[in-house]
């Protein structure tokens, strides 16, 4: 009868004193059919507590990032060995099958969920893991769950997304993608082990990208919160991040005729003097999506600032309004030029 893995191990380090390298990600069980029971099934951790990421997984950062209740964000991604994701000008990159993405949602040390992003044969399959009380342990949740959080003076009845809704978000025309890793929300330093260095260079340069320009030649989203950036690039970057998955020429709101990706150049698909199509209780009885000069009498701002079923938008991914981001989008259309 062989011995478990863990006890071949420990054998080993009692008589040589080296630590044997940890099982690599299980690339078969990511590539399963049904998604794992627990995350440590993936291997994508060396450790019970998802401290440590497996050889293989690269930890990243967005330039602007979705707001979900002031939860902190660690993000990883973890590309199958001899691939690469494929750079693209527009869109979220090109991912080979057999890609991870890994984001685990956390307020201080206390971790509430991971969520995995997988790049199946037929597509991108999303799968949330729920974190046990003792922090050692997250198993498969598709149903949801809420989770009471106390956290810097506020108090936050915070959401796990079900798959229904996880699915919703991640929609662009029929199939499930990515948000996050476009090239140009990628184009910023991050502090790695070894020392800062520009996202894209560094994946270029582990092999974990290809056919990326220079950083200096990718068009780069602006930094929502980065004072010394424009305020006009600073609340399109926002709109982009946090509403442009549904508010899209493909996303699941796109029958609103209200598009607000870093793309979009026509001042009416992006809201400004651009009535509802169907103004409801969402309205707030204002008339405009955006009322250029006038952030008080905005749909935007009221359905943004609202935590009513119905009416508050986004409609999944928070349970209270990001204060700061409203402010910003309301200083942003109290300069917009009236007419």
């Amino acid at each position: 009868m062989r011995a478990p893995r863990a006890a071949l191990a420990a054998l080993l380090f009692a008589l040589t004193g080296v630590a044997p390298a940890p099982a690599p990600v299980d690339l078969a069980r990511v590539l399963a059919a049904d998604p794992a029971p627990a995350l440590a099934d993936y291997r994508l951790f060396t450790d019970a507590g998802a401290r440590t990421p497996n050889t293989g997984l690269t930890p990243y950062a967005l330039a602007t990032p979705l707001f979900s209740d002031y939860a902190d964000k660690a993000r990883l991604v973890f590309v199958p060995p001899g691939t690469a994701a494929t750079y693209t000008a527009t869109g979220v990159l090109e991912f080979p099958v057999g890609t991870v993405l890994v984001k685990t949602f956390a307020y201080g040390a206390r971790k509430l969920e991971t969520r995995l992003l997988i790049r199946k044969a037929d597509g991108w399959v999303p799968n949330t893991y729920v974190w046990n009380d003792a922090q050692d342990a997250a198993t498969l949740k598709r149903t949801g769950a809420r989770i009471a959080v106390s956290w810097q003076g506020r108090t936050i009845d915070y959401a796990v997304p079900n798959a229904n809704q996880c699915k919703q978000c991640h929609l662009s025309g029929d199939a499930v993608t990515p948000i996050g890793p476009r090239a140009r929300n990628l184009n910023v330093a991050f502090a790695y082990a070894g020392g800062r260095e520009n996202q894209l260079a560094h994946w270029t340069r582990t092999g974990v990208l290809r056919g990326s320009p220079a950083p200096a030649q990718v068009t780069r989203t602006p930094v929502w919160d980065d004072a010394r950036e424009s305020l006009d690039g600073r609340a399109r970057a926002y709109l982009d991040v946090n509403c442009a998955h549904c508010h899209s020429r493909k996303g699941f709101a796109s029958n609103s005729g209200l598009y607000l990706d870093l793309e979009e150049t026509d001042p009416a698909a992006l809201g400004v003097g651009k009535r509802p199509v169907a103004a409801g209780r969402g309205s707030g009885g204002h008339q405009f999506a955006i009322a250029p000069g006038d952030a008080a009498a905005s749909i935007l701002v009221h359905r943004m600032a609202s935590t009513e079923p119905g009416v508050m938008m986004p409609q999944f991914g928070r349970t209270v309004p990001h204060a700061e981001g409203v402010a910003l989008i309301r200083d942003w259309i109290a300069k917009l030029p009236p007419g």
